[in-house]
């Protein structure tokens, strides 16, 4: 491969410390030389510009975009050149015959279901040598939770059996061996949310022991939002395993300015010795599937019965009074707030960017059953915005030392979050130029070097001589997100040039169409490499 050099941009190594002037030089994928004079066949100017490592989004669902999108502009555009997939306890491996189908639906609001593609894979290590044969970044997988609980036992919810149990225990350390860098759960989704914290202390245990790390979307997001962070973090202390909060936020009314509260919680356990990491997006609303809000029990046993009890008068009556009066599960203690949630993925376009509230007085029926109608529609795929954040947590999270970025960007939605395109540049162009609420060197040090740090790279995430040149050039007087709410799908500005690996994958300001991406795997000496 042909050496570059990068001359004379402002280099902010990751590492939190002053940039400074110099020249960058790499080939064959690494950087090879950092100084005045450095030397390259070809030279990319970078006279005031900032150049960084490649930005690593810690929460995607890139799990089919990566095959089946090779341009993937949602992400190359803003920087990114690490992915961390597997999120939320579902994903496509491990998986059978019979959980394919099933996971596939369920998360089809997620990801999409495109026809005609080839599953030609069940294991971790078969998926990740799939992304092998040619991605535009590169890919950490997580082994999920949700779908080695349905391999193991289905969609019941109960506790395993010990043969239950020791197979989830085959099913995770697998998934490690073969290269995933830590197991994800979603605890307010099926069926990983039947997991008790017995059962989750046991798989992680067996993640802990083969160098990785848990990575929990917690309970509740609701008035148990903080007893639902400390869970995760005792069940941290109990199996000794290091934690990754995924999108940890504190929304809805009655967690409006507490989010010191929740950084206290995870000071005191740092400061005993837990190892602790979180992520979040730097915007207010929220995005999931609307089936998400259903209460727990009402999907025990899968998509058919859930599809069933929505089908019946009685059961109907009482998944209202859930959502309704209780607040279910993933927002216990809030009733359901119809005018927050907002319709982004349907098989109507008519409903897209409206509220359940508003579609529901245009119809003059009641809140729940335009809910339920447009689940049976959508066959449960139905996706949403919930708008639900507060300016003030969201500021005081992304603050904290333990603090990485990630999208949490849902790419397959007719009007998605616009968080999937414009996380990073928004961290850099609003939060650090317009806002000054992080210093461009601590900002860098939060998307690259310490997430590296958390996974484990090796030889990624800073800017020094030997390391993979994963390398981002941005203006930092003009980088911004472009993507909005109305016009989701929209690339940042000001990021001229990124590399993945020494190649280009955005050059001038264009996509050159190069795939040099790979999915980087957890070693037998607990690198990912």
């Amino acid at each position: 491969m042909p050496s570059t050099v990068i001359r004379g941009a402002t280099v902010v190594d990751g590492t939190g410390a002053p940039g400074r002037v110099a020249d960058v030089a790499f080939a064959d994928g690494r950087i090879t030389e950092i100084g005045p004079g450095a030397s390259g066949a070809t030279t990319v100017d970078g006279g005031g510009l900032v150049l960084a490592p490649g930005f690593i989004d810690m929460h995607a669902h890139s799990d089919l975009a990566l095959l089946t999108d090779p341009e993937h502009l949602a992400k190359v555009s803003q920087g990114v050149t690490t992915e961390v997939i597997g999120q939320d306890g579902l994903s496509y491996a491990p998986v059978d015959g019979g959980t394919l189908p099933e996971i596939r639906r369920t998360i089809a609001g997620w990801n999409g279901d495109p026809p005609g593609f080839d599953w030609n894979w069940r294991t971790v290590g078969g998926y990740l040598d799939r992304l092998d044969q040619g991605i535009p970044v590169n890919a950490c997988y997580l082994v999920p939770q949700g779908a080695v609980r349905m391999l193991a036992m289905g969609w019941d919810d109960r506790p395993p059996t010990p043969a239950e149990l020791d197979r989830q225990r085959e099913l995770v350390a697998a998934g490690m061996r073969e290269g995933a860098v830590g197991m994800s759960s979603g605890l307010t989704y099926v069926p990983g949310m039947y997991a008790g914290d017995d059962e989750l202390t046991e798989l992680c245990r067996v993640v802990a022991s083969l160098g990785g790390f848990y990575a929990p979307h917690h309970r509740s997001y609701g008035a148990g939002a903080l007893g639902a962070y400390a869970e995760m973090v005792e069940l941290s202390r109990r199996s000794g395993c290091p934690l990754h909060l995924a999108h940890a936020t504190m929304n809805f009314g009655v967690n409006r300015g507490r989010a010191p509260e929740l950084l206290a919680l995870l000071d005191e356990a740092i400061g005993d010795g837990c190892d602790i990491t979180l992520d979040t997006y730097p915007y207010l609303p929220g995005s999931t599937t609307l089936a998400a809000l259903l209460p727990s029990w009402a999907a025990a046993g899968g998509p058919r019965a859930l599809a069933a009890r929505l089908a019946d008068p009685a059961e109907r009556a009482r998944i209202r009074h859930a959502m309704e009066v209780e607040g279910s599960d993933g927002c216990h203690g809030v009733p359901a707030e119809w005018e927050t949630i907002e319709i982004s993925g349907s098989r109507d376009p008519a409903v897209i960017g409206r509220t359940v509230a508003d579609l529901a007085a245009a119809s003059g029926r009641p809140e729940f059953e335009v809910f339920r109608e447009l689940l049976a529609a959508d066959d449960l795929s139905t996706t949403i915005l919930q708008h639900v954040g507060h300016e003030e947590n969201v500021q005081a999270i992304m603050r904290h030392p333990c603090h990485t970025g990630g999208s949490d960007g849902l790419l397959a939605a007719a009007k998605p979050h616009p968080r999937a395109w414009g996380t990073f540049p928004r961290y850099l162009g609003h939060y650090v130029r317009d806002l000054g609420v992080l210093s461009l060197e601590e900002c860098v040090a939060h998307l690259t070097g310490r997430a590296a740090r958390r996974l484990r790279l090796a030889d990624r995430g800073l800017i020094r001589p030997g390391y993979h040149a994963d390398l981002v050039l941005f203006d930092p007087s003009t980088v911004r997100d472009t993507a909005t709410f109305d016009d989701p799908r929209r690339p940042a500005d000001g990021m001229p040039h990124v590399f993945v690996a020494g190649t280009a994958v955005i050059d001038a300001g264009r996509r050159t169409g190069a795939l040099p991406g790979r999915s980087l795997r957890r070693s037998p000496d607990g690198a990912t490499r």
